[in-house]
C-alpha cells in the first residue's frame, strides 16, 4: 500500500462513508478497535456461565479482544449498519399477541444477511483498492470472533443499550452489523454515548427476566437463545414463558422508545413464504422437505427441523386448547425424535390432554 498523507487519509475516510452509503449501508463508521473494556465484560459474562451452550463464545477470546491477533496489522476497523425492519402489513404486534400464530424474530423473515453483507463489504474494499491501490483487509459478518457491538459503538454507529443491542437514536436497533478490518491508518469517529438514561422498558418487557441486570444478558434465560442456540431440551420452567415465539424474540426491541418509528429496511429482508404471521398448526405440519423448501436462504435454516418442531410444539402448548391443536400434537408423536416428543407431551399436558401412546426409543 502506498503511503498516504493525512489530508489524503481524511479524504479517503469521507469517500469510504459515501461509497458505503452508495452500496446500501445505512451508516459507516471507523474505529481503532480498542476493546479492553469490552474484553473485561466478556470475561465476566463467561465466568458466570451466562453464555449457556454457546461454547463458541468462550473460544478465541484473545482474538475477539485484540483485532490484531485475528487479522495481523489491523490498524482501523470500518463498521457498517444495514437495516432489516419490515412490517408492511402491520402484523408484528398482532402476531405476537395471537396464540394461534407463530412469531418469528423480524430479522429472520427474509433472506439470511451474511452473504449479502460480505458481498457489499467486498465491493467497498474493491472501491478502496481502485482509489488507493492494494491494501490489507478482511471482511466479517458475524463470521468470526469479532465483537461487533463494541466496535459499532466505538465507530459511532450507536450505543449498546440496556438490552445489549446497539441503538441509533434516530433509527433504533433494527439493523445488522458488518466489519472491514484494515491496515489503513484512517481518522476515527467519536464513539457514541449512552442515551438509555433511567428507561427500563426492555427489562420490564423481557418475559423470562434475562435482562434483570441492565446491560447484562443472561442468555440461559433469553428466549432468542432458548429457541435458536440451545440445542437440547428447553428447561421446563421456561417453556410457558416462551409464548408463541418459535424463533427468536423481539420484545426488548419492540418496547424501546428509539424504535418507535423505524425506517424500512433493505428489500432483501422483506418477509417471504408468509413467515411474518404463519399459523402454528400449518408450520407444525411441515415435513422435513417442506421445512427445507420454506427456509431456503433464510436464517431459520440453521435451526434444523428437529429444533423447529421442538419450538412449535412449545408454542402450541402455550396456545388455546382446541381439538385441532391436540390432534396435531398427538399426530406427530414418534415422528421426529425423543426430544421433540418430550415437548409434545408437555404441550398436551398444558392443554389438558395427555399422550395416547408410549414411543419406544428404538422406534426413532
Amino acid at each position: 500500500m502506498k503511503t498516504l498523507s493525512d489530508k489524503a487519509l481524511a479524504q479517503l475516510s469521507q469517500d469510504i462513508r459515501q461509497w458505503g452509503l452508495d452500496l446500501g449501508f445505512d451508516a459507516v463508521g471507523i474505529s481503532r478497535g480498542e476493546l479492553s473494556d469490552a474484553a473485561v465484560e466478556l470475561q465476566n459474562w463467561l465466568q458466570k456461565g451466562w453464555h449457556g451452550e454457546m461454547d463458541f463464545m468462550s473460544a478465541h477470546v484473545s482474538e475477539r479482544a485484540r483485532p490484531n491477533l485475528l487479522v495481523p496489522n489491523t490498524q482501523r476497523i470500518i463498521s457498517v449498519r444495514l437495516g432489516y425492519w419490515h412490517d408492511s402489513n402491520g402484523c408484528t404486534h398482532e402476531t405476537l399477541r395471537n396464540p394461534e400464530k407463530a412469531y418469528i424474530a423480524r430479522y429472520a423473515l427474509g433472506r439470511d444477511y451474511h452473504r449479502p453483507m460480505r458481498r457489499r463489504l467486498q465491493k467497498l474494499a474493491d472501491r478502496i483498492t481502485e482509489s488507493i491501490g492494494p491494501f490489507s483487509y478482511r471482511a466479517f459478518a458475524d463470521s468470526a470472533p469479532v465483537m461487533e457491538k463494541p466496535l459499532g459503538q466505538a465507530a459511532g454507529l450507536g450505543w449498546i443499550g440496556k438490552h445489549t443491542n446497539l441503538i441509533d437514536p434516530q433509527t433504533g436497533s433494527w439493523f445488522f452489523l458488518g466489519e472491514l478490518y484494515t491496515d489503513l491508518p484512517l481518522p476515527v469517529d467519536p464513539p457514541h454515548t449512552d442515551h438509555c438514561g433511567t428507561c427500563s422498558r426492555c427489562s420490564a418487557a423481557c418475559p423470562t427476566g434475562a435482562l434483570d441486570i441492565p446491560y447484562k444478558l443472561n442468555a440461559r434465560r433469553c428466549i432468542a437463545y432458548l429457541t435458536i442456540e440451545h440445542k437440547t431440551a428447553i428447561p421446563e420452567p421456561l417453556r410457558a414463558l416462551i409464548g408463541n415465539r418459535v424463533f427468536g424474540c423481539d420484545d426488548c426491541q419492540l418496547v424501546c422508545p428509539h424504535n418507535g418509528s423505524p425506517s424500512k429496511g433493505d428489500p432483501l429482508f422483506a418477509p417471504r413464504h408468509g413467515l411474518a404471521d404463519p399459523d402454528l398448526l400449518e408450520v407444525f405440519s411441515w415435513s422435513p422437505e417442506q421445512f427445507e423448501e420454506y427456509t431456503n436462504g433464510s436464517p431459520l435454516r440453521r435451526l434444523g427441523y428437529e429444533r423447529w418442531m421442538r419450538n412449535v410444539a412449545v408454542a402450541l402448548g402455550n396456545g388455546r386448547s382446541t381439538d385441532g391443536a391436540t390432534d396435531a400434537l398427538r399426530s406427530r408423536l414418534g415422528d421426529v425424535s425423543a426430544m421433540v416428543d418430550e415437548h409434545i407431551i408437555w404441550a398436551l399436558q398444558r392443554l389438558g390432554a395427555s399422550e395416547t401412546s408410549t414411543i419406544a426409543p428404538e422406534e426413532y
